[in-house]
Parts: structure tokens; C-alpha cells; sequence
């Protein structure tokens, strides 16, 4: 489908060259395909959502990370469509993230993938990712 994927590094934007003790940030997968980025992040744990009083809410700390990728890989690359996910492993609780947000001018996603299928099915949902960020308008739902 002409989409370069790496588990890329990504470079943090400075404005001056001091570096010392920052993390390095490394993809999970980042997918390429003209002037569009997806940075793909894949989470395992045994709950994928946080609760606090009986309400589930998104991993703030993962969204974070996420969107840290996605803004210094706009800044490196300022022409191009940058885009994240948080792609976990489904659980067993009866919310799952599936989520899409517009962030700062940046799309983050959060969804989920049941390694508990066929490996065909399995596939057909990562197609649909793949489809949904470079086939599909870029978009907010």
C-alpha cells in the first residue's frame, strides 16, 4: 500500500542543543505515507481504562507520551500530517477506549484490538486503522 513503517525514533524539539536527561522517545510504529504520519503507540495492561468513582477515563500518562510524539514530529516535520494512537489490548471490562480527539491541530486516538480472535480478524482491524488515517479524510469523531 506504499507506507513506510519504522519503529522510529523521534527527535525532541529544542530550542537550544541541552539535552541532558531527557528520555528518548521511540515509537512503537510509525506509519508514512506521503505527507501523512501516523505514530502508534501499543499499550498492554490489565485494565486499559483508569477509574475513579465508577468512571472510566483514558491513561492520562500514555496520553501524554503520545501526544509529546505527535507535536515533536509536527515541529520536525512541518509540512506533513502527524497523527497518534494509543492502540491497547482489549480487556475483559465493559468500557474500552475507542476514542478520536483533535489536539492542538493534531488528531490522538485511542482504541483497542482484541488479541483474543483469529489472526484474520485481527488483521482486517489493523487494516481498518491503516484505512481509516490514509485512505480516509483525516477527521474528527
Amino acid at each position: 500500500k506504499d507506507i513506510n513503517t519504522s519503529s522510529a525514533a523521534i527527535k525532541w524539539q529544542l530550542d537550544d542543543d541541552y539535552n541532558v536527561f531527557l528520555p528518548k522517545m521511540q515509537s512503537d510504529i510509525t506509519l508514512v505515507k506521503g505527507n501523512k504520519v501516523l505514530i502508534i503507540d501499543a499499550k498492554f495492561y490489565s485494565d486499559n481504562m483508569v477509574y475513579n468513582f465508577n468512571t472510566a477515563k483514558n491513561i492520562s500518562s500514555n496520553l501524554y507520551q503520545i501526544f509529546t510524539y505527535v507535536k515533536n514530529k509536527s515541529v520536525e516535520l512541518k509540512d506533513s500530517i502527524v497523527s497518534g494512537m494509543l492502540l491497547y489490548a482489549k480487556t475483559d471490562r465493559e468500557i474500552q477506549p475507542s476514542n478520536r480527539y483533535m489536539m492542538s491541530g493534531n488528531q490522538i486516538s485511542v482504541d483497542n484490538l482484541d488479541l483474543n480472535q483469529p489472526f484474520e480478524k485481527i488483521k482486517e482491524k489493523l487494516d481498518l486503522i491503516v484505512d481509516e488515517y490514509f485512505v480516509e479524510e483525516i477527521g474528527c469523531n
